[in-house]
């Protein structure tokens, strides 16, 4: 079975995914462009706020790629603006990029790196990989519990609907893909049990209003 592409980077309408898409090839690192965007506008307002395009690649691939883009901005920071935004960035703030690396882009994180370096901060491969670390832990915590969706996965199960199953489902298998490539349950033990259930009275459900109807025909 071949190992399952997962979502690397996102890019909204304002980001292009070329830069990345460059790397990847160059380095022959497989990977998958899907386009997340809505099949249609909701709210019929014309609106591409929500748009969105993801760049896939296998979770083997995660880190090696992670470092290849990490490189391949150094061009793209010697050539930013003197006033990039980025360098009026407080200590603390910089810090914080470099707390959450999945938040911003390769150069963000490139960038604050350095400023913090030439601002006589001590940045080194052993407090990355540990804020790193650290990041992932908390991207590992499941979701609060999901009350509303449980009472609702229950409320539709019982009266036979499609939407309860898919609910069930999705508290039962949700997971998140971390930084790092690996992938965790997105809740809690407790939501996935309540998720089964669910979806089990889903499909009872459904199959026993299907039946009552075809006697009534």
């Amino acid at each position: 079975m071949s190992e399952k592409f997962l979502t690397f980077r996102r890019f909204n309408q304002e980001e292009s995914p070329n830069g990345l898409i460059k790397v990847l090839e160059a380095n022959d690192i497989s990977y998958i462009v899907e386009d997340s965007s809505p099949s249609f506008d909701v709210t019929f307002s014309g609106s591409t706020f929500d748009k969105e395009v993801h760049i896939k690649i296998k979770p083997v691939d995660f880190e090696i790629a992670e470092k290849l883009l990490l490189a391949d901005v150094q061009a793209t920071i010697d050539q930013l603006p003197p006033d990039y935004y980025l360098l009026n960035f407080t200590n603390e703030e910089l810090i914080e990029v470099l707390m959450k690396p999945d938040k911003w882009s390769a150069t963000d994180y490139k960038l604050s790196q350095e400023i913090l370096k030439e601002r006589g901060k001590v940045i080194d491969d052993e407090l990355i990989n540990t804020l790193k670390k650290k990041r992932n832990e908390e991207l590992s915590e499941p979701e609060k519990s999901q009350r509303a969706w449980i009472y609702a996965g229950y409320l539709f199960s019982l009266l036979g609907g499609i939407l309860g199953i898919f609910i069930g489902w999705h508290l039962m298998t949700f997971k998140k893909t971390l930084p790092n490539g690996h992938r965790v349950y997105g809740y809690v033990n407790s939501d996935r049990k309540h998720g089964k259930v669910i979806l089990i009275l889903g499909f009872v459900f459904t199959i026993l209003w299907l039946i009552v109807r075809w006697n009534e025909r």
